[in-house]
């Protein structure tokens, strides 16, 4: 091997390497490129050919090209209109980069020619043999290399011309051809040229076997379906039918009767035929087979009327179903009574809001039954996914329709009285947000063309009757709660609750466990205890377990001593059958000591009572509010500091009485989170009380929310407030003026045994709280110094404290 150097232009190549003696066109783009070429063809029309280490680099450096290319001669180059060339190259033989030469328009390299040695010996003879035996047999297996390519290559003797043909047709990775470029003993080149040759015949059997199993497939299913349908043709012939056809026609007897709207009966009949082209047994076949049933299940036009109920057999059904509850009763006799009139009406949205155990969900039972309608229920809390509401589109496997839809089918009708259980408890997630979902259902100007993602068709919602049914607003959208109509349920009074009991709740438990009004009987004064001491709830769903509890006791007795044993239940007895009161009579404001104070509060379960607590202690001025309270409650308490230290004077307290205090307010039950603005006037007299040495009035309860300027201003809940209060045992309620409204929504027993306050200011609150007038401090007489002894101090309350 002997070596001349030579100075030629450089042309990269990506994922292509050019062997001596091999001709073929190039794709050039690059500008360096391009006028590597244009230098070529000016004067030598040689040039050098080496490919890149990475394919995917645009701006190769003289380290990125591998070391060993081919001198090839350019033949020819043809300007594209993309600005790109094509030229054809003839390589001519291997050489090696020595150097980079200094050259900023494009590469150029010293390069030195590498003469091979074609000398034939036996050894190489054989090996020849052997890759031109191989390639034969690989030419055969790839489809891809013309037939040509052996012939060509057999009548070529010298060993690196034969092995650089024969890598030139073959297709392997450009690594492997780069080492075989690069080895430059013959007989170590065709060595390497028959291992990859047989590594290539391994992997040519394994996808020729590949596509024979796939072939074999298709033809076995193309026989399958020959023959299917060479058996309908002679089932058709016979005139049988077999059981995949009986299906179809069930299908289309039930599109028929369906009654469906014309883009329906479309879309149905569309799926039927797709359906009788598949396969039987496939699951795209089922998908679609449910589908149609689905669509042909729905009742379109199946309607429960309610024309034929009178007004006055539906206020019976629900009387007899319900105790009190007047408000939503009207409402419901209003609807059937425009319902006669009009014939046709867009239901309402209903929402029923209410502590547990008041009967929403019950009574959304006795409206449909008043109504004549199906009634169906949905609940809905803990929903976290749209699709719940909307369905899962088919894509999916076992995708369904969403509840709406279900519920619609199980009802059979297309106008029943739908419940939508417990709709402030639905949550967001990843998924999506069901109760945006909801507000297409329940706008009556939508949803008459409510669209179900399983369905895909619209679905007529506005003959139903939803009803909604929620413990609290605050967790409902407010766009969703904008269209609902709003009805709420307070608590129970405790005379409600005795006749609730009487009427529904004992005759209920006695019957469920076989009793007979022999066996057992309540006294009045029992049951005021049990919903006195063993219950104290908003509703009755304690109290109808109470009443259970003492029925599984009587049926015992009732076991042992005979069925005529008569049990009659008192209060002495309660103790024994019921264990000891969960509720202890509750001390009323009679017995509060100084700095105490007692408030409303509304929480989901109907009116609380809430106990106000204040210490003042030496200290620098501090507010310390406790028991796990909100920031809207913290910040009441803050503006009824400031109020205080406002009025210092009128209380008869040191203008500067808080510098030298800390005050604590505290709420017991640390452990159950508040907040809310309606115990501002609370803590306010609470503090006066502490601060003043005052006790408040006996059997005193208030609610309101205090401004800093002293003004008293309205609050919510007020029913649910004063029912807390009456069985509190408080008789005395300072309340906003702002709630005088509210009034009448208050039972008119309640009315009678609780006197009310109504407040403008803090002033007036003051006036109700306290026996006591409270003197004003007096201005300090003008003094020649300022300096005092400590004997001529005057104390001050404050001080004292």
């Amino acid at each position: 091997m002997g070596s001349e150097k030579i100075v030629l232009p450089l042309l990269p190549l990506r994922d292509i390497i050019v062997f001596p003696f091999m001709v073929l066109p190039l794709f050039v783009g690059r500008e360096k490129s391009i006028l590597a070429l244009e230098k070529s063809m000016a004067e030598q029309k040689s040039i050098f050919l080496a490919a890149q280490r990475n394919p995917n680099n645009n701006e190769p450096q003289p380290a990125d090209i591998y070391e060993t290319g081919t001198v090839a001669n350019v033949l020819q180059i043809l300007k594209l209109t993309d600005g790109t060339m094509k030229v054809l190259v003839e390589g001519l033989q291997r050489g090696r980069i020595e150097s980079f030469t200094d050259n900023p328009d494009y590469f150029e390299v010293e390069v030195s020619h590498i003469h091979e040695n074609d000398q034939l010996t036996p050894d190489i003879k054989a090996l020849m043999r052997s890759v031109g035996t191989v390639f034969d047999q690989y030419v055969k297996l790839n489809q891809k290399i013309p037939l040509e390519a052996v012939a060509a290559s057999s009548n070529i003797l010298e060993p690196h011309r034969y092995a650089d043909t024969i890598a030139a047709y073959m297709v392997f990775q450009t690594q492997e051809k780069q080492e075989l470029l690069e080895t430059l003993n013959p007989a170590d080149r065709l060595n390497k040229l028959l291992n990859i040759l047989k590594s290539e015949m391994e992997v040519l059997k394994i996808e020729k076997r590949v596509h024979g199993r796939v072939r074999k497939q298709m033809e076995r299913s193309q026989k399958e379906f020959y023959l299917n349908e060479q058996i309908k043709a002679i089932q058709k012939e016979l005139g049988k039918r077999d059981e995949f056809k009986t299906d179809i026609d069930e299908l289309k007897q039930k599109i028929k009767k369906a009654k469906m709207s014309k883009e329906v009966n479309e879309k149905a009949t569309k799926e039927l035929k797709r359906l009788e082209l598949m396969q039987p047994m496939s699951a795209e076949a089922t998908v679609a087979r449910t589908y149609i049933e689905w669509l042909a299940d729905l009742p379109w036009k199946k309607s429960a009327g309610a024309d034929k109920i009178k007004i006055s057999e539906a206020q019976k059904i629900l009387d007899e179903d319900h105790y009190g509850l007047e408000k939503v009763k009207e409402r419901i006799t209003e609807h059937l009574a425009v319902v006669k009139l009009v014939k046709k009406i867009k239901g309402p949205i209903l929402c029923l809001v209410g502590p547990p155990g008041v009967g929403k969900t019950s009574l959304g039972q006795s409206i449909g039954r008043a109504m004549g309608r199906k009634f169906v229920r949905a609940s809905l809390g803990g929903i976290r996914d749209e699709a719940e509401i909307r369905g899962h589109r088919r894509t999916y496997i076992g995708a369904l329709p969403g509840k709406i839809i279900q519920g619609i089918k199980k009802a059979g009708v297309h106008n029943p009285v739908f419940l939508l259980d417990e709709v402030d408890k639905m949550n967001a997630d990843f998924r999506g947000d069901p109760s945006s979902a909801l507000l297409e259902v329940l706008d009556p100007e939508q949803n008459a063309n409510f669209n179900d993602h399983y369905l895909e068709v619209d679905y007529d919602l506005s003959n139903v009757l939803f009803i909604c049914t929620a413990n609290v607003l605050h967790s409902i959208p407010r766009p969703l709660l904008d269209r609902m109509e709003v009805l709420r349920l307070p608590g129970y009074t405790d005379q409600e609750k005795i006749n609730i009991a009487k009427s529904f709740l004992i005759p209920k438990k006695v019957s469920e466990h076989g009793l007979t009004k022999k066996n057992i009987e309540f006294t009045d004064a029992a049951l005021d205890i049990i919903i006195h001491d063993f219950t104290r709830e908003a509703g009755v769903r304690n109290l109808e377990r109470e009443i259970a509890t003492l029925c599984r006791k009587v049926v015992k007795t009732v076991v042992e001593n005979g069925k005529k044993t008569r049990i009659k239940i008192i209060p002495s007895v309660l103790e024994k059958y019921l264990g000891v009161p969960k509720f202890k009579q509750a001390e009323t404001a009679s017995t509060l000591e100084i700095g105490s104070a007692t408030g409303l509060a509304w929480t989901e379960f109907g009116g609380e009572t809430l106990s106000i607590e204040v210490s003042v202690v030496p200290g620098n001025g501090k507010l310390v509010p406790t028991g796990q309270l909100g920031d809207v409650m913290k910040e009441s308490a803050q503006a009824a500091m400031t109020y205080v230290r406002s009025r210092a004077t009128k209380f008869g307290l040191h203008k500067n009485f808080y510098q030298k205090n800390d005050f604590h307010i505290h709420i017991p039950e640390g452990a159950v989170p508040k907040d809310g603005p309606s115990a501002g006037i609370t803590m306010a007299v609470a503090l006066v009380s502490a601060l003043t040495k005052t006790p408040l009035r006996p059997d005193l309860a208030m609610t309101g929310e205090l401004t800093l300027t002293g003004k008293v201003l309205p609050i919510g809940g007020l029913k649910e407030k004063v029912l807390a209060a009456h069985r509190f045992g408080v008789k005395n309620l300072i309340i906003p003026v702002g709630n005088e409204k509210d009034l009448p929504e208050v039972p008119e027993n309640i009315r009678d045994a609780v006197k009310f306050f109504p407040a403008t200011t803090m002033d007036d609150v003051v006036k109700h709280s306290f026996a006591t007038k409270f003197t004003r401090q007096k201005k300090p007489a003008a003094q020649k110094s300022r300096k005092r002894t400590p004997s001529s101090r005057q104390p001050s309350i404050s001080q004292l404290n």
